[in-house]
């Protein structure tokens, strides 16, 4: 069965975002720190349609990330940074649903990327992502928000820290609120480089998912 997973940067304070973060801010003062990792990785460069980058175990890292992903849930903050710094070949390459509010027809972009706005909560963007996955895992994509809704629901099976060697001093934490009763996790694994330690746990639940 297809798992749901998370994938994100982490400062060591913490955030997964800096302070001040809005669509000509994006990530918020600083938060650009936190994927320096991933800037230099071939694969990145790829999905950006430009050249250059790394070929390296980083550049693994990101490559796996992207090809066990056949869908993926945003929220809306995080879609709307986004749409203004993404470039048309959108990175995702695969349907994306954005949780909001507000009803919006399907803005289809080139490269494979659709963007679904799905209005009536999170398990109906993550249904439809599983239906739309192709048997593939599902990637939870942020903001911490949404993040979060998705573990205080049970609803994440795994997830990845890039734990980044700077300190944002607010923003957007990852875990705050959660409480040890809402999530519990073993490590699977462990590597690093010079611009990140990457950390790996299984989420654990009563029963099998």
């Amino acid at each position: 069965m297809s798992k749901v997973f998370f994938d994100v940067a982490v400062s060591l304070d913490g955030y997964i975002a800096g302070p001040h973060a809005h669509p000509h801010n994006p990530l918020g003062d600083g938060g650009l720190g936190l994927h320096q990792w991933m800037f230099q990785t071939a694969t990145f460069h790829e999905r950006l349609g430009s050249g250059g980058g790394e070929r390296s175990p980083d550049d693994a890292l990101v490559r796996h990330v992207f090809e066990r992903a056949g869908a993926y849930v945003l929220g809306r903050r995080m879609f709307d940074e986004g749409e203004v710094g993404w470039p048309e070949n959108a990175p995702f390459r695969a349907p994306v649903f954005v949780l909001t509010h507000t009803a919006r027809e399907p803005w289809v972009r080139p490269g494979g990327t659709t963007f679904y706005f799905v209005t009536d909560g999170i398990d109906s963007a993550l249904a439809q992502a599983r239906a739309a996955a192709g048997g593939k895992d599902v990637r939870i994509s942020g903001g911490a928000n949404t993040i979060r809704q998705y573990l205080a629901a049970g609803l994440i099976d795994e997830f990845t820290l890039h734990l980044a060697p700077v300190l944002l001093g607010g923003g957007a934490r990852l875990f705050e609120p959660l409480t040890p009763e809402q999530l519990r996790v073993e490590q699977t694994a462990v590597s690093h480089s010079p611009l990140a330690t990457h950390l790996s746990y299984r989420v654990i639940t009563d029963t099998p998912r």
